[in-house]
This record gives C-alpha cells, structure tokens and sequence, in this order.
C-alpha cells in the first residue's frame, strides 16, 4: 500500500468514519455505489471488492461476471451531506476503476476508457485539461408523469433576485462542492426560469469527469434537502433555454500550455488549431457520446446557446467551438470551448473522444477551415451550405447511424463500449418512435 492508502485508513479513524461508499459509473453515465465498512477497506485496496458486473448497465455478460472495484485513495472525501462532525458517524467515498479476476483492466469501465485515451495523449507529451459550465434546472417537486414542470423562479440571465430559492441553493450547493474539494470558479442564474450555472474550475480531465460525478450527486442531494428537484435534462421545455455543459479544453506540454503561440492568429498555436480541426471533422461522429439522449436533440435544434453547426469562430457564441477572447499576459489560459455536450452525458467517455477527435487532428495534420463570422442561428440552409457548414445529426437516429461507421468512436470506446452503447442508443430511439406525444394529441384530437 503506498501513502495515500496510508493516509485514508488513518483518516477513517480520525474522523469517526463509519461506512464507505466505493463509487464508480456503468456505460451510461450513471453513478453505481456498494458501501464497506472501514475494516474492510485494507483488504479492497489490496485485492479489490468482488462484485456481480453482469447486474451493471453495459459491463459484462452473464459468463464473465466475476469483477473488482478497485478504490482509488486519491478520491478519497468525506460526504458533508452523511453526517459527520455533530451529526454522527461519517460517511466517505472513493472512485473505483474496475478490474477483471485476473487483474487486467475492465473493458467496459468508463473511467479506464478515459485513462487509456490519456494514456495515448501522454505517450505524445501532452496533458488533457477541462472546464465544465454546468447547467441545470430546479423545480418546485419532482414532475408526475406526463406533468409540466414547475420552475423555483421566473428570473432570466444573471438576474439578481431578492430571497431567490436559486441563490440559497446555489449558495449550499457550492458550500457542500467545496467541502468534497471541488473548486468553483463561478456560478449564476441561466436565462431560463428555475435555470442555474455552475462553473467547475479547471483540471485534468480524470479529475473532472470525477468531480462531475459527485457535482451531479452533490445537486442532487442539496435539492431534495430544500425539498425542490433538480435536473440536468438537456432540455426540459420547448419554449425555454436548454442545458448545456460548455466545456473549455487545452493541452499541456509539461507546463507549457501547447495552444499558445504568441503573435499568431488570436494567440493559438497550430497545435491548437489542427486540435479544433480534428474536433470539426469528428463532431458527428462524436455526437452519439457528448449528446447521448433522444431529449439532447431537441437542444441542438439551434438558438438558445446552442450550436447546430459543425463550425468554429473567434468569441463566437454560435459557433460550436469557440476561441474566447485571449487575455494579455494570460497565455497559460489559452484554451477552446466545445459546446456541443450536455451535462447528462457520461463525462467519462465525452472527454474521451473529444481528446480523440482533437489528438487525430494532430496526428494526421488536419487543417482549420474557415472561421464562421457570422451569427450562424440567423443563417439559412442555403447560406450554411455555401459557407461549409455542415449540420450536426438532427436526431439520436441520425447520430447512431454516423456512429456506427466511426473506426474513430470504436477505437477509442474499445469494442465492448462501442457495441453495448449503440444497442443501448437504438433501443431507446425505437421506444421514442413508438410514443405518441402531447403535440400529435393536441394537433390531430381535434380535427381528425
């Protein structure tokens, strides 16, 4: 056992901690948990807890079952929402990666599919860095079914709100993120009702795709505690923003920051440049993974922060990466802001393919197409066209079908992650189809 194993088992006593919540995350994104007792956390760090993974959406079939979480000490915090200090025993928790019995890694383990690709980034000398802005919305109570949410609030953008439910819960949330060692650089009413943002600060992708797992829970559990409901559906209502998780990335070269290169065109660097190009030229590709859902489509219809190109501009907002303004003296910052993914995805494996799509680039020397100028929502299709902007799938239908002849998507997710994430996509798209919804009800009851 090395130190921080050392330091966990003596963490655990001295803070009273009586249960251990051993995390990790099926193909899809969501949170899976087993709780140990500290006795039992030696033995876990030694050897791994043994657990059924044909019962886990996406990791093994029923002959090859027999899996091992293996904790990974350097996740190690306490939940500030599970007692502790005053109010009882404590309760910790740590992220898993996931091992095969004969001590390989799991194929199907969403955090080794990013390891492996960060792997593959730091055998060429680079370093993967993130910055999610997450957006979300609150509700008055959990929606019954077929129900209209209700929204905490009607106020827009940055609204500043006396004794808004928004701000106290914003104020709470960031408290507890905080407490679990999550840093938060901003946050803000969204412009729709009841919507808020979060801005995690920056840092390596393993750490945030971590940190967006707790920060998912974290929203959560504050929520039910001041009794309202928080979602990160892509987007909840037709007439209302939808949510989006913009996410700045850069690459490192030791402390250098590769995207940099003063004097050149907006201060990036051709690394950066060929970087965008690979993202572009993979963006359908990539969709099924960063836009996972049927709902996530809906977002992307354009308008609403939302990009439906695949194209890029300089602190263009309509562009779907965009280069922000450079700083003077800030070329550490340089960086570039895809905003195409939601906060439903599974970060896992979103950060896993947009490092893959942006290091093809790299690798095969793509180049930078023409930048969009313009306001891209305001354009024509005929317009798009001529300036090459090609759209990105307007369905979940459209994406799987792009995805499947992805030798990108599938070499990265690996074969088990591929196939069992499509199957899972087009089986969700065949439930939609066969729905019949409000608006068919509403348009055809009345006069058919």
């Amino acid at each position: 056992m090395g130190k921080q194993e050392d330091f966990v088992l003596r963490a655990l006593e001295e803070r009273d901690v009586r249960f251990v919540r051993l995390w990790f995350t099926d193909v899809l994104g969501f949170l899976k948990s087993v709780s140990v007792a500290p006795a039992e956390l030696e033995n876990a760090f030694d050897e791994g807890i043994g657990f059924d993974g044909s019962a886990i959406e996406g990791f093994a079939r029923v002959y090859e079952a027999d899996m091992l979480a293996h904790p990974d000490a350097s996740t190690f915090q306490i939940l500030p929402w599970r007692g502790g200090a005053d109010g009882g025993p404590a309760t910790a928790r740590m992220f898993c990666d996931i091992g095969m019995p004969d001590g390989s890694p799991s194929y199907a383990d969403p955090r080794h599919v990013l390891k492996r690709t960060l792997g593959a980034a730091a055998d060429k000398g680079f370093t993967f860095y993130t910055h999610p802005e997450i957006e979300f919305y609150l509700f008055k109570d959990m929606p019954g079914k077929g129900d209209e949410p209700q929204p905490v609030d009607r106020s827009g953008f940055f609204d500043h709100t006396a004794q808004s439910r928004g701000a106290d819960f914003r104020r709470e949330a960031i408290t507890m993120l905080e407490a679990m060692g999550i840093s938060v650089e901003f946050s803000h009413h969204e412009g729709g009702p009841g919507q808020q943002e979060i801005d995690l600060r920056y840092a390596d992708a393993l750490t945030t795709a971590d940190n967006i797992m707790t920060f998912r829970t974290v929203i959560r559990e504050v929520a039910l505690g001041q009794d309202i409901w928080a979602s990160f559906m892509p987007k909840p209502f037709t007439t209302h923003p939808g949510s989006g998780m913009h996410t700045h990335v850069s690459l490192f070269e030791g402390d250098r920051n590769a995207f940099f290169e003063a004097g050149a065109e907006y201060q990036l660097s051709k690394t950066g440049r060929q970087f965008i190009a690979g993202i572009l030229r993979h963006a359908s590709e990539i969709s099924v993974v960063t836009n996972q859902w049927v709902n996530s489509y809906k977002r992307l219809l354009g308008g609403g922060e939302a990009p439906s190109g695949v194209c890029w501009g300089h602190n263009n907002r309509s562009a779907m990466v965009r280069v922000p303004m450079y700083k003077p003296n800030k070329g550490q910052s340089t960086r570039v802001e895809l905003r195409t993914i939601d906060a439903a995805c599974n970060p896992y494996l979103a950060f896993a393919v947009v490092l893959a799509a942006g290091m093809k680039g790299i690798e095969e020397g793509y180049e930078l197409p023409r930048e969009a100028e313009d306001d891209v929502w305001s354009l024509t299709e005929r317009e798009r066209r001529a300036l090459g902007i090609t759209p990105l799938p307007r369905s979940l239908w459209d994406a799987i079908g792009i995805a499947e002849d992805s030798e990108l998507l599938a070499e990265t997710l690996g074969e088990h992650v591929f196939d069992f994430f499509l199957r899972n996509k087009r089986a969700e798209w065949e439930e939609y189809r066969g729905q019949v919804s409000a608006f068919e009800r509403d348009r055809m009851l009345p006069v058919l």
